[in-house]
């Protein structure tokens, strides 16, 4: 008798009432090994089931709703999936991790209530932990990785049938009947481009999302309970990834750690999660009511628990009021963050203790950095104040087109972008004719060589100018090395470096996110006028492309032109307008 079905039979000797067939565990044992060794077997722990057979674990957790849920014993892949009595699981292909481990050793242990299910690769060590609780309709994951693992992409797939709808962000992602437009991710269905990408929302935002049926009386979703469940994600709180996609056989609800959509640092390693699947009756789950704090006693590889943790608190000053703040930390193993409240005060996420970069953002905008120490069991205080030139310089602005707030908000399509493809019908011409620097909204949020380069802004000025301006262009991301190359009248600027590299399409994709570069071009003395002036904007690369894959850039803040004078504070050309001011 193993030491499961010996935990299992004690229990039951100490369950009151005990169960009317009930004999002391001694003298069955011998009885009941022989009944293992001829059949196959079932052991309960509580509500729910484990049965084996050569191919399989079927665990039935005892759900009021009914689930149960099917592993193969080589591969690790979920074969099966039920609830509410209906097979949600797509019998072509297996859920799992990346894509399919392939062959694993593949063993389940049980704790308290729980059910913890370990699969590892027999390629390079990954261990994908599975945990069942007692009556729950839900799968608890973690993912340990020593290495970025060979199985493809770091993301769990779970491939079903039968919901077809999508939840938060309806049908963006449902690409059933389309034709490729671009590579084969990127579809026209009825008129409308969709793609798998379309589905993303911010780290920071998205806790929720699910495929359901069309009267939304079934939810499957993946839930993020906690900041565990991205603290080894890359790419910081604003970083966004596949979610859904309704491709026809199946829908793909898909969990990402890390990928290269996109990508602006390396990836981490370690234990990921807690992160949660689960189905429900009751509409869209909310994650507070998810608790993982067991996890802390399950020990399972890598994983760091409360008592290895701490926390920063304090207040951030010097970024706009009208714009969230929000604090980031990260090192090479770990991040987090945190909206900063009302009054700009803080409190991180619980931390693994350790020594953290601190960033300050307004909006997605980075206004600052420092260092902090965390320290297992207490809250360090640090504040942190903006120190970004573009956000504390004294300046008096001509014209501003947008915020800085690291987002292409209110930029001409910039409200359509992150659910549909540049070229999308519904989108505006991208071409527009020259642009008055009061109208922010008629200004492509992008520049694409192939597209709509030499991109003019019109302002006019009461008297010229006799001092030094600057033209300042704050960019969020770029394609293929592309950077702005400005002309303010007959001045045309310096051809700045190029970027770092970000190796993935950006705009096609719905993205709009890379390492938010800011471009500054010193204007001389009299370039500006009396009367009308022009600002052309051009992007240049030493890369080529057609139409919206040509090299381009996408930016938060068409041009802010500042006027600065040897003997007192740096000017800044702005809108004519009072409102102006709010932008010092």
């Amino acid at each position: 008798m193993s030491a499961l079905q010996i935990d299992v039979c004690r229990r039951l000797e100490r369950s009151e009432p005990r169960p009317r067939s009930f004999v002391p565990c001694i003298p069955v044992v011998m009885a009941f090994s022989k009944l293992l060794a001829a059949l196959a077997w079932t052991v309960p722990v509580l509500g729910i089931t484990v049965s084996e057979s050569d191919d399989a674990y079927t665990v039935d957790t005892g759900s009021s709703y009914g689930f149960t849920a099917a592993i193969s014993r080589s591969s690790c892949d979920f074969t099966s999936l039920n609830f509410y009595g209906t097979e949600y699981q797509y019998s072509g292909t297996g859920s799992h991790i990346g894509s399919g481990l392939g062959s694993a050793s593949v063993t389940y242990t049980t704790s308290g209530d729980y059910v913890i299910f370990q699969c590892v690769a027999d390629s390079d060590g990954l261990t994908h932990y599975m945990v069942f609780a007692d009556g729950a309709s839900s799968i608890y994951m973690g993912t340990y990785t020593k290495v970025e693992p060979e199985i493809g992409e770091l993301r769990y797939i779970f491939r079903l049938t039968g919901l077809t709808d999508a939840y938060p962000n309806g049908n963006v992602s449902y690409t059933v009947g389309g034709t490729a437009i671009e590579g084969s991710d990127v579809f026209l269905v009825d008129g409308e481009t969709r793609s798998k990408f379309y589905s993303s929302d911010r780290f920071i935002d998205q806790d929720v999302y699910c495929a359901t049926t069309t009267d939304a009386s079934i939810h499957a979703c993946f839930i993020r309970p906690n900041s565990q469940a991205t603290e080894k994600s890359s790419g910081g709180p604003f970083f966004r990834d596949i979610s859904l996609n309704e491709g026809g056989d199946y829908h793909s609800v898909t969990y990402y750690m890390n990928s290269n959509h996109v990508q602006t640092e390396d990836y981490r390693q370690g234990f990921h999660g807690p992160y949660v699947f689960s189905f429900t009756r009751s509409g869209v789950p909310k994650a507070r009511d998810y608790d993982v704090s067991f996890f802390d006693d399950l020990e399972l590889t890598g994983y760091t628990g409360a008592s290895g943790r701490g926390q920063v608190a304090g207040t951030a000053s010097g970024v706009s009021t009208d714009i969230p703040a929000v604090v980031h930390w990260y090192n090479d193993d770990y991040q987090g963050w945190a909206y900063a409240d009302s009054s700009s005060a803080f409190t991180s996420p619980a931390l693994v203790a350790g020594s953290y970069t601190m960033a300050l953002y307004q909006g997605e905008f980075l206004a600052a950095t420092t260092t902090v120490a965390v320290k297992a069991g207490s809250t360090a205080t640090a504040d942190i104040a903006a120190t970004a030139s573009a956000l504390t310089d004294s300046h008096t602005t001509v014209f501003q087109m947008g915020d800085y707030d690291g987002q292409p908000t209110g930029f001409l399509n910039a409200d359509l972008q992150l659910r549909m493809h540049p070229s999308d019908s519904r989108m505006a011409d991208w071409k527009p004719s020259a642009v008055a620097s009061t109208d922010p909204s008629a200004l492509p949020m992008a520049i694409f060589v192939d597209v709509n380069n030499g991109q003019q802004i019109s302002f006019s000025l009461d008297s010229a100018v006799d001092s030094d301006a600057t033209l300042r262009i704050a960019t969020t991301l770029a394609y293929a090395g592309g950077r702005p190359q400005a002309s303010v009248n007959d001045f045309s600027c310096e051809a700045p470096a190029a970027p770092t590299a970000v190796d993935s399409r950006g705009v096609t994709r719905g993205a709009y996110r890379g390492r938010g570069d800011v471009y500054d071009c010193k204007v001389p003395s009299g370039t500006l006028k009396s009367g009308d002036n022009t600002i052309t904007l051009n992007v240049i690369s030493g890369s080529s492309g057609d139409d919206f894959l040509s090299p381009n850039v996408v930016s938060i803040l068409h041009p802010t032109m500042t006027v600065s004078r040897s003997h007192g504070p740096e000017l800044t050309l702005s809108q004519i307008l009072d409102a102006i001011e709010l932008f010092y």
